[in-house]
């Protein structure tokens, strides 16, 4: 049975830093390109970032509103991947998903196979 269980999420400043988890079960992290969406209040579901290749080489799709500020990693011993996510702004305040989708996918909710159930994030002063 897949499943994926984020883990993480909290209240935090403007400018200060977290790191939220992606536990999976049901397959290997090289099966899927592996992927963070999240989705704010009274908006859509966007890809924050998203694994691209399967090639081991790096590729990486960051929007262009989390470029520079967020990164992800993964420990494939554990089958979990990260979100490490630095600088937060107030516009990131959001409910953050993990996603298992195919490889060569656009980032998008559409592409997506398998959703965890989320985990919030509220960034404020």
């Amino acid at each position: 049975q897949v499943q994926l269980v984020e883990s993480g999420g909290g209240s935090v400043q403007p400018g200060e830093s977290l790191r939220i988890s992606c536990a999976v079960s049901g397959f290997t992290l090289d099966f899927y390109a592996m992927g963070w969406f999240r989705q704010a209040p009274g908006k859509e579901r966007e890809g924050v970032v998203c694994i691209t290749s399967s090639f081991g080489d790096g590729n990486i799709y960051y929007s262009d509103s989390v470029k520079g500020r967020f990164s992800m990693s993964s420990d494939t011993a554990k089958n979990t991947v990260y979100l490490q996510m630095n600088s937060l702004k107030v516009e990131d305040t959001a409910v953050y998903f993990c996603a298992a989708l195919p490889y060569g996918s656009r980032c998008g909710p559409r592409s997506v196979d398998h959703w965890g159930r989320g985990t919030r994030v509220a960034v404020s002063s």
